[in-house]
């Protein structure tokens, strides 16, 4: 790639990844060319799609939650390092509404490595006792919604309101907390459905 490309490709990066976190996904990407101050067109021609442009934004955000889910199994106590999991998660989401807006709509329904490392992150904290037996990893995703949720309602007047209700729903999912859900578990391929629609 020749340097002015390689310079435009930078420039839409640092565009998008500003207009993202400070207002979310839905962001029009003819605002972030003009942001950059290149044309729509060489907007495309870099990422043809706002999926391309999202993922090159995020892939740094995508490495750090692998780090966090390695970081959690290398924890010695299973339960410390589920809740350092989640709590990192949900500081990256705080910090960036674009990247709460994807944990949102890609959380570890979705079949790739961070899926795997979820798994055995739940997996560990329901071995040692900590984790309620009936959770499942689709129930993560209801978890992940709620956080990123109350992070957009909240963000502007009470930045750090995301804690408590974090702390609150760590209790509820604590085995000692635990009373018979009221539904089954919904199955992987719905959650992947419905977040596909929001």
């Amino acid at each position: 790639m020749r340097k002015d490309a390689l310079q435009n490709r930078e420039r839409l990066l640092q565009a998008a990844r500003q207009l993202f976190a400070d207002r979310g996904l839905d962001v029009p990407l003819e605002e972030v060319a003009r942001t950059a101050g290149v044309s729509i067109g060489t907007l495309y021609n870099r990422f043809p799609t706002r999926d391309t442009l999202v993922e090159a934004v995020f892939a740094d955000r995508v490495a750090t939650v692998a780090e966090l889910a390695e970081q959690a199994l290398a924890t010695a106590d299973a339960w410390e390092g589920f809740v350092a999991f989640l709590t990192g998660v949900c500081e990256l989401q705080a910090a960036d509404l674009g990247y709460n807006d994807l944990a949102a709509r890609t959380t570890a329904a979705d079949g790739d490595r961070g899926h795997a490392l979820m798994r055995e992150i739940l997996n560990r904290a329901q071995r040692s006792g900590d984790l309620r037996p009936d959770i499942t990893l689709a129930d993560m995703a209801f978890v992940i919604w709620a956080m990123a949720a109350t992070i957009r309602a909240t963000h502007k007047v009470a930045p750090g309101a995301w804690r408590r209700h974090l702390a609150l729903t760590l209790d509820g999912l604590r085995t000692a907390a635990a009373q018979p859900l009221p539904t089954p578990p919904i199955p992987t391929a719905q959650i992947r459905a419905a977040m596909r629609e929001c």
